[in-house]
């Protein structure tokens, strides 16, 4: 086996573990909160900050990881990302106590941040051409069947073993994958990086990244009444204005500005922010409004978006390969046009869809309802098909439109867009989201003072209302709750439109005849 295959694996393993750990810890938390003993924070706290804890430190330092990988070595940064991050996992799993657990999370976050951008970057100076397109793909299938799979086996695990197996399983992956990278992979790094690190700009980047995502984290989950939020997007805001001249002004810079001179990467990343962000609108809303509104059971919400899982892992390399000989421009501008069209297709979707109750345990569940069918399933078919279509060609186009000496940083600098931006566009959907709900259930029952604590306590955007309403109050909340959805999807649909538009007018595939050379050019350097 050639050591770029070897190098492909590696990568998988690496980038895999960190999202697999994103959602097998989440299946946990219920059982980590019942037995494990805390003394600062309560249960429902401690959950929220085992979760966002870790993504923050993730989001937080992606940017200074994949700089340093480019300055030091990928390989060596790979090395201490998945040793610490197995470490870290180990530290978790044998937690005494739920602060230490949070503590061990933050150390986590922070290895992960390493090994997504690290890994891109590998395979990026591993493939040319045709075969770099297949090799995102295979990455993209690879993560996709990890997260799938991550939940399943994850709560399996958790019920029959204990809520520490969901960070031990690392451990074993973690082993495997740092011997694949000791002895089959090659090290790589920017020859013609400055011999300073920018460490004023790599704080200056933490700060705006970090303050954002805390403070659009914070402020949502509070209902933007706690002061912390506002002065961490405020902090993240003036850091996020003060990256400009730090660029431009200064010698060595941790993100050079001629990294958004090329065409393809400044676009890749418009259409990731505006992607991403309908992304995050759909996922974000869809499982609560099928759970609290329509009443899907929570088996069933999650078995719906199996197409999506699916889809990613079976067409992902085909459409990565096609992108590498073809060009990712019609893959990136088709793909988020058949998202759109999906998003579109709940827009007729009715407050009386009738429910999935799926439960295990009653086989007379097991058969979707008439309502999934039609009103639910071509739309998870549409995007299922659409991101699939999108996602290996994006990551060929942005990891082909800068040198690969700087392949770790532009790798970086996605997907910490990836997950900034559509935090704050989330934030921002919401508040109209909220005044579509109460405006409609105004509108359908003008008895009710929306603008009251004790409604909108009883009241909740896509939630089922309190028991003790009137029917017909729950129904006009039911009604109220489908209209604001619909306008969210119809914002994610925008957003998916805007990012297709922005795909077929910006990226420029490369000239066919660079295309037909690489083949050769990899075949004699392999």
């Amino acid at each position: 086996m050639q050591r770029r295959t070897w190098t492909l694996i590696a990568v998988i393993i690496a980038s895999g573990i960190v999202f697999l750990d994103s959602t097998v810890v989440n299946v946990a938390l219920k059982t980590i909160a019942a037995e494990l003993p805390s003394s600062f924070v309560g249960p429902l706290e401690g959950q929220t900050y085992i979760v966002s804890g870790y993504l923050l430190t993730l989001a937080a330092l992606l940017i200074l990881a994949g700089a340093l990988a480019d300055a030091y070595g990928r390989k060596r940064m790979l090395l201490i990302g998945i040793v610490g991050f197995g470490a870290a996992s180990l530290a978790c799993g044998l937690a005494p106590s739920m602060e230490l657990l949070i503590a061990f999370r933050l150390v986590q976050g922070a290895f992960g941040a390493l090994l997504v951008p690290v890994s891109l970057a590998l395979i990026n100076a591993c493939y040319e051409g045709p075969a770099r397109g297949a090799a995102f793909g295979i990455w993209t299938a690879a993560t996709s069947a990890l997260t799938v799979l991550g939940p399943v086996i994850g709560g399996i695990l958790v019920d029959s073993i204990g809520w520490q197996v969901a960070f031990l399983i690392n451990v074993p992956l973690v082993a495997i994958g740092a011997a694949i990278a000791v002895w089959r992979v090659d090290e790589s790094r920017n020859e013609e990086a400055p011999a300073r690190f920018d460490w004023l700009g790599a704080a200056a980047v933490a700060l705006a990244v970090g303050g954002l995502a805390y403070g659009a984290t914070r402020g949502e989950a509070q209902h933007w009444t706690d002061l912390s939020a506002w002065i961490a997007l405020a902090v993240g805001g003036l850091a996020t204005v003060a990256l400009a001249p730090l660029m431009l002004w200064r010698r060595d810079p941790l993100v050079p500005p001629r990294l958004f001179a090329s065409r393809n990467f400044t676009v890749t990343n418009i259409s990731t922010l505006l992607i991403y962000g309908a992304l995050y609108t759909y996922s974000g809303f869809s499982s609560v409004f099928f759970q609290g509104t329509l009443g899907y059971s929570a088996a069933a919400s999650g078995l719906s978006g199996i197409p999506i899982g699916l889809a990613l892992i079976f067409l992902s390399t085909t459409f990565g390969r096609w992108a590498g000989r073809l060009g990712p421009r019609r893959f990136m501008a088709i793909g988020p046009a058949v998202m759109a069209a999906g998003l579109l297709w709940y827009l007729r979707l009715p407050s009386d869809s009738a429910a999935w109750d799926l439960r295990f345990s009653d086989p007379a569940t097991y058969a979707p309802p008439l309502g999934y069918l039609v009103d639910v399933l071509p739309a998870m078919l549409l995007f299922a098909v659409g991101i699939s279509m999108l996602v290996a060609p994006l990551i060929t186009a942005l990891m082909s439109s800068v040198p690969v000496g700087n392949s770790g940083l532009a790798s970086a600098i996605n997907n910490a867009i990836s997950r900034i931006g559509p935090l704050l566009a989330f934030a921002v959907i919401f508040i109209g989201v909220s005044a579509t709900f109460y405006g409609g259930l105004s509108a359908r029952e003008p008895q009710l003072d929306t603008a009251s604590a004790a409604v909108r306590a009883d009241f909740a955007p896509l939630n089922p209302p309190a028991e003790s309403r009137p029917a017909e109050q729950q129904q006009a909340a039911r009604e109220a709750s489908t209209d604001a959805f619909h306008l969210a999807m119809l914002i994610g649909a925008a957003l998916c439109a805007a990012g297709a538009l922005t795909n077929a007018i910006g990226i420029r595939d490369p000239d066919p005849r660079d295309l037909e050379q690489a083949p050769q050019t990899q075949a004699a350097s392999a």
